[in-house]
């Protein structure tokens, strides 16, 4: 025992060498944080929960709550989460835990995991490390499942969903988030322990470039199952919300390799030709994009080009732009981006009078609410915020969306989707 604290001792001395990132055992924790045992095997974090980013200049944050209510609320709505969908299936050859994320609260839909939800989740566990004590396992548990469950495609990738018999393929957003997630988790702990996660984000993003960018169009594919020259599917044929912007400079630092710039800037040109062309007024994005021509110019994709009726529609899927976008702008401050999410922010608190939950489940590109979206959810709701956080004008505007969702519970999609902009929303996302 003696002996195993001393090399801990030395290793903590050994990364405060090398590295300028503070470093904190789980003693260092406040008094609202969860107690932990300290024991030889603490972890070590260089980004522990939390851990306050300053955004770009001009950025705010709600301003009608303390940072330590914040957090707070940060804090507790992990823990709904974490109760209500993460799962420990099984282990490993080596009887390590296995760990997913649930599709959702009921019985069927608890059975299943989607590769989305496994990124999602390994976006959020290392972000919550010094306040989980169980985040590294849990993250390691959902990255050794994603890799139980590979693609019949591409194996480096993950099967897009676990329980469906038909079409073992991948989905580009649930590998991209979950390279993120590995370069994140390198961040926060290294990767001197069992898993070498640089050396497993470096394998997945060479797999995302061969299986799931498009050749000529350096642009995101639906996923590996798409052929770069088919028909309908194919290079030219994005998911917008697959615009990952922060992931793919994430990608540009870690790797060195120019092309994920070329990606983000591809990327950022179809966000500005549609928002430009279809929704000057709105700012918003359909769920799916064609671009079709010599040019390749970007278009609403028809309905049922892959989803729904509404694929041509800001959707289930463009949801989550705000966010995105809106997340690039302040945490790497590009003037583009936050334009970008601006046109959609100004909009958006305009057409629903200032109340959030007036916000509709779906539009149009011009901004016409969707036959039977007469609801809220802060699916919607929730990214709007993030975006609203790039706009000093927007203060009170900011604060009514963060009213709207920092307690409001729903089911798996929602909550996780609301979760990830809770963390960006009180200054605790961070880059890799």
């Amino acid at each position: 025992m003696k002996k195993s604290i001393l090399n801990i001792v030395a290793f903590m001395f050994f990364l405060a060498a090398c590295s300028p990132a503070v470093t904190a055992i789980p003693e260092a924790m406040t008094a609202t944080q969860k107690d932990v045992e300290i024991s030889p095997t603490a972890s070590i974090f260089t980004h522990p929960f939390p851990n306050h980013t300053a955004y770009a200049p001009g950025s705010i944050l709600p301003n009608h709550r303390t940072q330590a209510q914040l957090d707070d609320d940060v804090r507790a709505f992990y823990d709904y989460w974490k109760a209500s969908y993460v799962i420990q299936d099984g282990t490993d050859a080596m009887g390590r835990p296995l760990y997913r994320i649930a599709f959702g609260k009921n019985a069927e839909a608890r059975a299943n995991t989607v590769s989305e939800g496994q990124g999602f989740g390994m976006l959020i566990l290392p972000v919550m490390a010094g306040y989980d004590p169980e985040a590294q396992l849990i993250f390691d548990g959902l990255w050794l499942f994603a890799r139980a469950h590979p693609s019949e495609v591409d194996a480096r990738l993950m099967d897009w969903n676990i329980v469906k018999k038909e079409g073992n393929a991948s989905a580009f957003d649930g590998d991209a988030d979950m390279a993120l997630g590995l370069l994140l988790a390198d961040a926060q702990w290294g990767s001197q322990a069992e898993i070498n996660y640089k050396a497993e984000a470096d394998a997945l993003l060479a797999g995302i470039l061969e299986s799931t960018i498009g050749p000529d169009s350096r642009l995101p594919m639906l996923g590996d199952w798409t052929d770069a020259y088919g028909n309908p599917h194919n290079q030219y044929t994005p998911r917008s919300s697959d615009f990952m912007l922060v992931n793919f400079r994430a990608y540009g630092k870690a790797t060195g390799d120019p092309v994920w710039d070329e990606v983000l800037t591809n990327s950022q040109k179809v966000i500005f030709n549609l928002q430009e062309t279809y929704s000057p007024k709105t700012g918003l994005l359909p769920d799916f994009i064609i671009m079709s021509g010599e040019d390749h110019t970007p278009a609403p994709a028809p309905a049922y080009f892959l989803e729904s009726e509404n694929d041509g529609n800001f959707y289930y899927n463009a949801g989550r732009d705000p966010w995105r976008i809106g997340a690039d702008a302040l945490l790497n401050n590009d003037a583009a981006s936050r334009a970008a999410a601006q046109k959609i922010s100004l909009w958006a608190e305009s057409t629903s009078g200032g109340e959030p939950t007036s916000f509709r489940a779906g539009y149009d590109l011009d901004g016409k609410p969707l036959e039977n979206s007469d609801y809220s959810t802060t699916f919607f709701v929730a990214p709007l915020g993030v975006a609203a956080m790039t706009s000093p004008d927007q203060q009170d505007w900011l604060n009514s969306v963060y009213d709207a969702v920092y307690q409001t519970h729903e089911d798996y999609y929602a909550d996780t989707v609301t979760l990830l902009c809770l963390i960006t929303m009180t200054g605790n996302a961070w880059m890799p």
